[in-house]
């Protein structure tokens, strides 16, 4: 997470925006909050992405993504298209994405491999099953949280997918590292499949740490993924998993199992380990580190009657002392008002009680000549303008 910068909007869409979180080929991710303090993540959409027909498009797609429910899917919270900054807020996962946690705290066993992969495919299922594809299936877009897994920007990769139909015709849109052959030949009409084959890429980075396929450029990678004659690349990934994960890879998108068959396969791995789906969902989260979120800092406090503390509506001037009032203590040197200066590990005490209080002695004390009086006197000037008003107002005739 990084700071707002000067040029970030501080609201969009009711949302105030606390920081920043990443950003994209689509625009920046903010972390914001409601005015009632629920956080969610807004994306703050390019308005160079959106022309009059993706915004329609947007629309569209908003529309179906308000009817994704699921445990392991961000929740869809609010849009708009029509503003002068489109924007799209989901909930906030308040933690690390899997290209972040493996680079961090190494790959996952096998058991915690497996029912993340399970887990997923559960929440592809909820979005299958609303009509739309992820499209941009990755690591980056897999966010760990202490309760599960959760498959964050469904359905935007079509934003970007329309935008460069209407400029490039097949450009490739999406990461290269975990897309099927047909997507990267440039492909747009996509069935399910395509993110069967993804989530295949997503498992063998997450047991071993690497793609499929790799290569110095996207082009290169391309090619790779496009030729038959190249296998994927499957090298430390677990036996329990090879034949489940070379099926999800098969360059034929026919040859891919479907989710419920993925889910099933991937129980049995973890049945074989002697753990129950549940344990293994636990050793999981286990696993996710704690995140300290940011918010927005606490408005400050108001004084008696909502006042502002930090207004003092008389100036106050403490080491003037008035002729009316006398003490046998000279006027107090130290910075902790006491004839000393404070020490170094000793609290500061306050010199002007009385000022807070509206009293100017201590409950209890008897008058005394010999007793202390601390008390926050007016500044001379202030004292004579009083005498020179006092003295006009007898005077005046209005």
């Amino acid at each position: 997470m990084e700071p707002l910068r000067d040029d970030d909007p501080k609201v969009i869409g009711g949302y105030a925006l606390v920081c920043r979180i990443g950003s994209g080929g689509m625009g920046q991710v903010y972390l914001g909050e409601s005015a009632a303090g629920h956080q969610a993540a807004v994306k703050v959409i390019k308005a160079s992405v959106l022309d009059e027909d993706t915004r329609a498009r947007f629309l569209s797609e908003v529309d179906s993504m308000r009817t994704v429910y699921g445990p392991f899917v961000a929740g869809f919270v609010g849009a708009d298209a029509a503003a002068d900054q489109p924007w799209l807020a989901v909930e906030y996962v308040p933690g690390p994405d899997l290209r972040t946690f493996v680079a961090g705290h190494g790959t996952l066993p096998l058991a915690e491999t497996a029912s993340l992969g399970a887990l997923l495919a559960e929440g592809l299922g909820t979005v299958h099953d609303a009509g739309l594809l992820h499209r941009d299936l990755k690591p980056q877009n897999i966010l760990l949280s202490d309760y599960g897994p959760k498959v964050i920007d469904f359905g935007l990769a079509v934003l970007a997918e329309r935008r460069t139909m209407l400029t490039a015709t097949g450009f490739v849109v999406g990461s290269v590292l975990c897309m099927p052959p047909e997507q990267a030949r440039g492909e747009h009409q996509l069935e399910r499949s395509a993110d069967i084959y993804a989530l295949g890429a997503v498992l063998l980075f997450a047991a071993t740490g690497h793609y499929p396929y790799e290569g110095p450029t996207w082009q290169a990678v391309a090619l790779k993924i496009e030729d038959p004659a190249t296998p994927p690349d499957l090298t430390g990934l677990p036996p329990e998993l090879e034949g489940l994960v070379m099926e999800m890879l098969a360059v034929d998108p026919a040859a891919r199992p479907a989710l419920p068959d993925i889910i099933a396969r991937l129980v049995r791995v973890i049945h074989g380990l002697g753990l129950t789906a549940l344990q293994a969902k636990r050793r999981l989260t286990g696993l996710t580190p704690e995140i300290t979120v940011p918010q927005l800092p606490p408005p400050p406090a108001a004084g008696p009657g909502g006042a502002d503390p930090g207004y003092t509506p008389t100036l106050i001037d403490v080491a003037a002392t008035g002729e009316d009032e006398e003490t046998d203590e000279p006027a107090p040197t130290g910075a902790d008002g006491t004839g000393r200066g404070a020490e170094p590990d000793e609290e500061p005490v306050d010199p002007v009680p009385a000022a807070r209080s509206g009293v100017d002695s201590v409950p209890g004390d008897t008058p005394s000549r010999s007793r202390r009086v601390t008390a926050a006197r007016s500044a001379v000037p202030l004292q004579i303008a009083e005498r020179i008003r006092s003295s006009y107002a007898r005077e005046a005739r209005f």
